[in-house]
């Protein structure tokens, strides 16, 4: 299962009804978190995020919005007895942006890696369960959108286990892909008790970006695809292109062109208030799109 929230759904500037943009997606006990504008580590905890599981931090880029509440989050972590490293990805020069905001956050109980990503398209972590890869986007500056896959176990077929008389109690071991012994000697293997595989869960993440060709396909068949829609008019096109950003329309668009599952639009403008007055906008070109808010769940 993953496990994804959006803490905050707000750009520019955090409001006191919505902090800033932010995606915490957790599987198995461990959680990463996408972006860190101000104020992040209260709105994670105003969602029920459990800081003390967050490994992994990806920056999409280096916009105040979007990094500058760093040093509270780190510290917030040390508050929260965090032993274990915190690993953090960005674009070109994260070394040097995280070092001066450290500034502030120079003493930690816990050590801090970094990862700068170059410009290209490919994988970026990799382990048995979990896979993470970027994109880059246009933004102006260097941007980053990220996919988030977790790999799932084949389907178990629990009469199969049964004609070949495994005990019930070792069908948990065979589904995690580790033979059995039976008492007359038999060697099970898992493949005689499973029924293919299954394919990943995924969560695309694409903000402060205009339309990009390549996003469709970075974003295909996504479970959950969270993408910025700074204004719900699409006549606010014209202008949101001159400043890097998107359209609620736009979002919409990627989202049908990708095959995604479900769209969740995050990343508001300041200025609009009530962003569901606009969801018409979005449903018309892509039905199951949802208006993120401020500590929207679901698990995947």
């Amino acid at each position: 299962m993953l496990d994804v929230c959006l803490p905050g759904t707000g750009g520019m500037m955090p409001l006191p009804e919505r902090w800033l943009s932010c995606c915490w997606i957790e599987y198995q006990g461990k959680a990463l978190l996408v972006d860190c504008g101000e104020g992040t580590q209260i709105a994670l905890k105003k969602a029920g995020c459990k800081l003390s599981r967050l490994d992994i931090l990806l920056v999409t880029h280096f916009h105040a919005d979007h990094i500058a509440g760093l040093p509270g989050l780190l510290l917030t972590l040390g508050n929260h007895d965090k032993k274990t490293p915190l690993l953090i990805v960005g674009p070109q020069h994260l070394e040097a942006v995280v070092s001066s905001l450290m500034i502030i956050a120079p003493a930690l109980p816990y050590p801090v890696e970094l990862i700068e990503l170059k410009n290209g398209t490919e994988g970026l972590l990799e382990d048995d369960e979990l896979s993470v890869s970027y994109l880059p986007l246009e933004h102006g500056i260097p941007c980053f959108g990220y996919r988030v896959s977790l790999r799932r176990k084949p389907v178990f077929n629990p009469e199969k286990a049964g004609q070949l008389g495994v005990p019930k109690n070792l069908f948990k071991t065979l589904h995690a892909g580790t033979p059995v012994r039976l008492d007359d000697g038999r060697q099970i293997e898992p493949r005689m008790v499973l029924d293919g595989e299954r394919r990943p869960l995924s969560v695309t993440y694409i903000t402060d970006s205009v339309p990009t060709a390549p996003m469709a396909d970075f974003a295909r068949d996504s479970d959950l695809l969270v993408c910025e829609g700074m204004y719900g008019e699409t006549e606010m096109r014209d202008k949101m292109e001159e400043k890097g950003h998107m359209v609620f329309a736009d979002s919409a668009r990627l989202a049908s062109m990708a095959g995604a599952g479900r769209l969740w639009l995050t990343h508001f403008s300041p200025a609009m208030k009530d962003p569901e007055t606009y969801i018409g906008n979005a449903r018309a070109v892509f039905r199951n799109t949802e208006i993120g808010y401020d500590g929207i769940k679901t698990t995947l």
